[in-house]
């Protein structure tokens, strides 16, 4: 394939992030991946679990973003588009309507104590809160998955048959605020890959007509203008002009760089004092800031060997304990035992207990916020199986300074080499 056909075939797919809250674990992604793959003009599909994150490899002229988040919300994934740049906070900060519902009502249920029919208040909890579980349990059944939301509509289902009414309510009202918490605790982790992926620069400004335009527009050759304080836009060499850069976010060097004419400039780093014109030398795409911004990415996307493993299994335990729950309660029913409301009862705690959330997310979620934390801080990891190799490792050597030091020269200790000169003499001086 010809350069020319490349960049045709690049410029064609576009890549586009979704912020889907309604991904609570691993157990969900086959659905995803069951409802945009299909899909006409969608080329490839990748799932960050802990972020919540979609990024969908797609032909825009096909499909576009909008269709893509009208087809995740069909299965009630409450999908949006993540604009590159956007500040927006999706964090929930109270729980939802539902689920504060479904407690108040819980709440009140413990009244029964003093009036009887109060009893059936946690069956009004249930109708309340299990709404969204409801909508998400029909959406995977039709498309033929089995998630944690089937589970719970099952184990809600056997408890009302029981008439446990209190333990059907908790069972709606705990996987409601459950939910919550996990849209809680993965909003730093995006957050933190957010940052990450907005260093690349969005917009620079041509020096001839000074037209702000997308980095993305900017060709090979272009001369481009750089004020003091701002954020060189795309990889090229120094025309006219001359200043300081920090480069801190690229290599690690934590005193300015000074730039004249002839010098080379990264895309990513900052302009601190002075004016430059800079002639670009590369696609804002190619640029070091767009390569390292993809290799957080990839990091991310990247999968350890203990995580394959347990998303293998994944795949065969929320079946195996929908099979298991039902031997629970059909075998002795077959056998006709004389307590099988007690069998029933532990087939519903199995059904529950053993939600596979806990066991899918915990590795993923250590991995996410493992790598996030490193690039955070400036150390960029290729994924989580590097990450596992790390705990084999015995020495570590360091050439940089500010890699595990603030980055700052301080004067620690100061020694005369002449005996003639006192310590107060020289300090004076």
């Amino acid at each position: 394939m010809g350069v020319g056909e490349k960049n045709k075939t690049s410029q064609k797919f576009q890549k586009s992030y979704f912020d889907v809250l309604g991904l609570c674990c691993s157990s969900e992604v086959p659905l995803i991946e069951k409802l945009l793959k299909p899909l006409d003009g969608v080329k490839d599909v990748s799932i960050i679990v802990p972020s919540r994150t979609v990024i969908v490899l797609h032909d825009s002229l096909i499909i576009s973003q909008l269709q893509i988040v009208k087809a995740l919300n069909q299965a009630r994934l409450e999908a949006n588009v993540r604009v590159i740049g956007d500040a927006v906070d999706y964090r929930k900060k109270w729980p939802s309507p539902y689920a504060i519902g479904s407690g108040v009502l819980l709440l009140l249920s413990i009244l029964q104590l003093v009036y009887r029919p109060l009893k059936y208040l946690p069956l009004a909890a249930v109708a309340v809160g299990i709404i969204p579980i409801f909508l998400k349990g029909v959406a995977a059944l039709c498309n033929f998955t089995l998630d944690t939301n089937i589970l719970a509509l099952f184990a809600v289902l056997g408890s009302i048959v029981l008439h446990d009414y209190w333990e059907a309510g908790a069972i709606v009202f705990l996987l409601t605020i459950a939910q919550w918490l996990e849209s809680r605790a993965s909003h730093k982790a995006t957050a933190v890959m957010s940052s990450l992926m907005n260093i690349v620069p969005q917009k620079a400004v041509l020096a001839e007509s000074g037209e702000e335009v997308d980095a993305e527009e900017v060709k090979v050759g272009s001369i481009l203008a750089v004020k003091a304080g701002e954020t060189i836009a795309v990889d090229g060499m120094v025309v006219e002009g001359g200043c300081e850069v920090d480069e801190k976010a690229l290599t690690g060097e934590s005193f300015p760089v000074s730039k004249q004419t002839g010098s080379t400039v990264w895309a990513g780093t900052i302009n601190l004092n002075g004016y430059i014109s800079v002639r670009t030398t590369a696609l804002a795409e190619d640029c070091v800031v767009a390569k390292m911004a993809k290799l957080v990415e990839d990091a991310q996307n990247s999968k350890s060997k203990t995580q394959r493993f347990i998303d293998k299994c994944a795949k065969f335990y929320t079946p195996a304990i929908v099979l298991i729950s039902i031997g629970l309660a059909a075998i002795p029913a077959g056998l006709r035992v004389d307590n099988q409301n007690q069998w029933f009862h532990l087939a519903l705690v199995v059904l529950v207990s053993a939600c596979p959330c806990a066991l899918i997310l915990s590795t993923p979620v250590a991995t996410f916020c493992a790598l996030s934390k490193a690039a955070e801080a400036g150390v960029l990891i290729k994924g989580g199986e590097y990450l596992e190799t790390l705990a084999k490792i015995k020495i570590m050597g360091f050439d940089k300074t500010g890699t595990i030091t603030r980055g700052e020269f301080v004067v620690t200790r100061f020694q005369s080499l002449s005996d003639d000169f006192s310590l107060n003499t020289l300090l004076y001086w």
